[in-house]
């Protein structure tokens, strides 16, 4: 089957529809999605939560959250309750929450199940010389001298590792399956294996823990799953998958794998990601920065906008690398139409507009989103003393430069047209005040003469001027493959301009209304979020989800 249909319908979906149409599983689809819970969840899982609870929507069946909690030691209640609220903000309801430690019991007959039969046992070399034994590709394993051991002996010492007779590493317990295939996974792969540690929801009971290899198939087939949605990681495994469950005849499920979502300058192992945590690399897991669910959440993505990112990027059997532009991208035409207007100045200078009666004020009116006219208007309060951008000044400007200089004239958005007649400088030589005259016929941001100037620049009045924290973010890393580096240390790419943070900038009153989490634009800046977590009544931290310039649709040919 290729990778899409010719409806469009990626080959996973047609896959289940296919079997819903010809009546397996009794026509229904009921699919799970199964995270280990040892850390925060991120962008990559996002495009398996989509795939596993979207297509159980679409074709009127079930997802259930499974944690796959085989290993006690990396795992706790923590990044359970994460990820459960991660999965709930993206949009997606489960039918309900389960774990691997449910079926333990039942995992330990079927392990007795597969003793008796001959086909599975316990094996006493230590895990370096189990490695040695497996061989390579090209060459065939060794049988363990420990893989003829008559079924009884196998079944006591099984019963004595469950008793907590044996300390760590003494032995294991490994499928019967072919030393010499072709498929390194069939070569008598570990099924379980002896640790003494204490787990987050069975606590002491076990000290024997299965693999995810023997957990995972198995649970698919307790709970009925029809389709076993999975990472084309796991493509070599689907051999094991499908023995284990022909070996004790229960449910079978069909595992279907999907490529996975690799991003431009964006890392997401999750071994790597903590030890950035760790290190102080970034301020904890929901740092903006971070690609996990948490940090783009508090970047101010919206789930709407990551959803229709993993719409566009697709399902395939081939491993990409996907422009990381395109979520911004996806994330700018939504934020376009829903998000109101703001203005900001980053880095203010003072402009005194010397015509301007002192004491005076009036008010003009803008758009609150020009894409929404049932959004109104608010109120911009304008007298003699405002600011513009520092950087929106320029003493000697080039040809191109259409902003304000000495003796030129420029428009104020939404309010007038004024003249630059004087520079004050400080001792050191910097620009302190921009001294202007402006003409009264202008206001509202048009002239009777209809004469045009060709630089509009945006500003926030002296008087009534709201200060603000304002976060500007970068790719955390200047690499743009950050999957494929080999031996090369992430760390070498780290980017020091990845997080600028601007005390001094000064917003237009109405920023005091925004909400924790509540996106705007920041007109000639981009898109803003109020940060969720820093953010106080009436004085929002802002921090940039991206630009207004987009370089991926440009790339593209959608501009």
């Amino acid at each position: 089957m290729s990778d899409r249909e010719s409806n469009g319908v990626d080959f996973v979906r047609a896959r289940v529809a296919e079997d819903v149409k010809n009546g397996r599983f009794g026509g229904k689809v009921q699919t799970r999605w199964p995270p280990e819970p040892n850390g925060y969840i991120h962008l990559g899982h996002a495009k398996g939560i989509w795939l596993s609870f979207g297509i159980a929507e679409e074709f009127g069946g079930a997802c259930k959250l499974r944690f796959d909690d085989t290993n006690p030691t990396k795992e706790s209640v923590e990044f359970v309750e994460a990820i459960k609220e991660d999965v709930a903000w993206l949009g997606y309801e489960w039918e309900e929450v389960v774990f691997a430690s449910d079926y333990y019991e039942q995992l330990y007959d079927w392990a007795l199940t597969l003793i008796r039969d001959g086909k599975a046992y316990v094996d006493s070399l230590s895990r370096e010389e189990i490695s040695s034994f497996r061989g390579t590709p090209t060459e065939p394993g060794r049988n363990s001298p420990f893989r003829e051991r008559p079924v009884q002996e196998n079944l006591e010492l099984f019963e004595r590792m469950r008793a907590g007779e044996f300390p760590d590493g003494t032995h294991v317990l490994r499928a019967r399956i072919d030393m010499a295939h072709p498929n390194l996974n069939m070569r008598d792969p570990v099924m379980y294996r002896i640790l003494h540690a204490r787990h987050h929801r069975t606590a002491d009971r076990w000290c024997i823990y299965p693999t995810y290899d023997w957990a995972h198939g198995q649970s698919d087939s307790i709970e009925g799953v029809t389709h076993s949605i999975c990472g084309l990681e796991f493509e070599n495994h689907r051999p094991l998958y499908d023995w284990f469950l022909d070996q004790l005849g229960v449910w079978h499920p069909q595992q279907v794998e999907y490529n996975n979502l690799n991003m431009t300058y964006t890392l997401q192992s999750k071994r790597n990601l903590r030890a950035m945590v760790e290190e102080g690399i970034v301020n904890g897991w929901d740092d903006p920065r971070m690609p996990t669910i948490r940090g783009i959440r508090r970047r101010g993505y919206t789930p709407q906008s990551i959803r229709e990112f993993l719409v566009r990027v697709g399902v395939s059997k081939t491993e990409i690398m996907v422009d990381r532009g395109l979520l911004d991208f996806c994330l700018r035409e939504e934020l376009n139409r829903t998000a109101r207007r703001v203005m900001v100045v980053l880095d203010p200078v003072k402009v005194v507009i010397t015509n301007y009666d002192e004491g005076a004020t009036e008010t003009f009116h803008a758009e609150e989103n020009p894409e929404d006219p049932a959004a109104g208007s608010r109120p911009l309060t304008f007298s003699r003393e405002i600011y513009i951008e520092r950087d929106d000044f320029m003493e000697d400007p080039p040809k191109k430069f259409f902003r304000l200089a000495e003796g030129r004239e420029v428009r104020l958005k939404h309010a007038c047209y004024i003249t630059c007649n004087e520079v004050v400088k400080d001792a050191g030589g910097t620009v302190t005040e921009l001294r202007c005259t402006y003409d009264p016929e202008s206001r509202g941001g048009t002239t009777p003469d209809g004469r045009k100037v060709k630089g509009t620049l945006h500003w926030v009045n002296a008087a009534d001027a709201v200060p603000v924290e304002v976060r500007l973010f970068d790719h955390l890393f200047t690499r743009e493959d950050m999957v494929n580096l080999g031996d090369r240390d992430f760390r070498e790419f780290l980017n020091p301009g990845s997080r600028t943070v601007l005390t001094g900038a000064m917003a237009e009153p109405g920023v005091r209304g925004l909400r924790p989490g509540e996106r705007c634009q920041l007109l000639r800046h981009g898109y803003f979020v109020a940060d969720e977590s820093d953010s106080e009544p009436g004085r929002p931290v802002l921090n940039r989800i991206t630009g207004l310039r987009d370089s991926w649709a440009k790339a593209s040919g959608r501009s």
